[in-house]
């Protein structure tokens, strides 16, 4: 089995501190709601996946923590933690929808105690079911890739992103497990380097061949003819195909497109959402010092102007497909999607 990122034991939340990877593989463990906001917060988990099920989690903790013996009473901490556990990342939809699916189950409850055991119980569902998505969704992603080709991703979105087997990297590693040969090139992905330090990690844990690119050689890589296809995870895709994945995913997509290099999504339903407009969207802004500098060593003068956006949005007419757990979704994107909704 490939790393577990986030479970829940002995009423306490287990995740990976993605921050000291890859020198450290390191368990943190988390029993109060504010510790889970701030590990989402400050990286130590990632990825759109992974921070529903930490936020489900962190729900549960929150649940247990009160001391509260109303149900309202119990109902109001809890959307007091949920506010507080949205706010460390607006832009990945699948941190609202962990939160809303929890604070559904707690509303459906009639006691105090009935709430505390059926939110844990369905945050450790949302875990379990989330590891079984990834798996079908490689399956059907796999299909998609052949024998000996060499595939671009960016960021990370393997078994670190979600709480096991992870959606691009799950797709490449159904692909693997499909008897195919397959080589991997991942770009390092500035400024937190989930590139280099998370995916080229991860896939070399578990035996993949991966070489590492700088972020700047994405177009050289494909002007060599060194890529075959392309795949990519996403923190938010609307009903229109419009995804919005790590900084740089834009310009990657870009360059594929000028060089007639599919560019794929792989991402579970949970990550769709429905309502928005692009314009809706909130892009969310880091701290300037994730640029100028690596860890303590300073990398650009003092008081230079930062513009540090974490996400970007890559237009639909860029993609060759959207793989789901329950199917591809190919242009027109607006019909497909509903077709894999209706099929849910």
């Amino acid at each position: 089995m490939s790393l577990k990122t986030v479970e829940w034991k002995d009423n306490s939340v287990i995740m990976i501190d993605q921050t000291k990877l890859p020198n450290i593989l390191e368990y943190v463990t988390y029993t109060d709601y504010n510790q889970v906001a701030e590990a989402i917060r400050t990286l130590v988990v990632r990825g759109a996946p992974a921070i529903g099920v930490s936020g489900a989690f962190g729900l549960a903790l929150a649940s247990l923590q009160s001391d509260a013996t109303e149900k309202n009473d119990l109902i109001s901490y809890m959307e007091n933690a949920k506010k507080i556990l949205f706010e460390t990342r607006p832009t990945a939809v699948n941190l609202a929808w962990g939160l809303d699916k929890i604070m559904e189950v707690a509303n459906e409850a009639s006691s105090v105690e009935e709430i505390k055991k059926n939110v844990v119980a369905h945050a450790k569902k949302m875990a379990e079911e989330d590891i079984q998505i990834n798996m079908t969704m490689g399956k059907n992603g796999s299909q998609l890739f052949n024998d000996n080709d060499t595939i671009m991703t960016h960021c990370n979105a393997g078994a670190l992103a979600t709480v096991g087997y992870g959606t691009a990297l799950g797709v490449i590693r159904a692909t693997k497990d499909s008897g195919k040969n397959i080589k991997v090139i991942a770009t390092e992905t500035r400024p937190i380097q989930q590139g280099s330090r998370l995916t080229a990690f991860e896939l070399k844990h578990d035996g993949i061949d991966v070489s590492l690119i700088p972020d700047t050689a994405v177009g050289y890589s494909m002007a060599n003819g060194l890529v075959d296809k392309i795949i990519v995870g996403a923190d938010r895709i609307l009903r229109t195909g419009h995804v919005y994945n790590k900084i740089g995913t834009y310009q990657v997509a870009t360059m594929a497109n000028q060089h007639e290099i599919p560019f794929y999504v792989a991402a579970p339903l949970s990550t769709f959402d429905m309502k928005s407009n692009p314009e809706d969207v909130i892009i969310e802004q880091r701290k300037g010092s994730e640029v100028t500098g690596i860890g303590d060593k300073k990398t650009a003068p003092d008081g230079i102007n930062v513009i540090n956006p974490a996400f970007d949005m890559t237009p639909p007419e860029l993609i060759a497909g959207i793989i789901t757990e329950k199917g591809v979704a190919k242009a027109p994107f607006e019909e497909s999607i509903k077709k894999l909704f209706q099929a849910n």
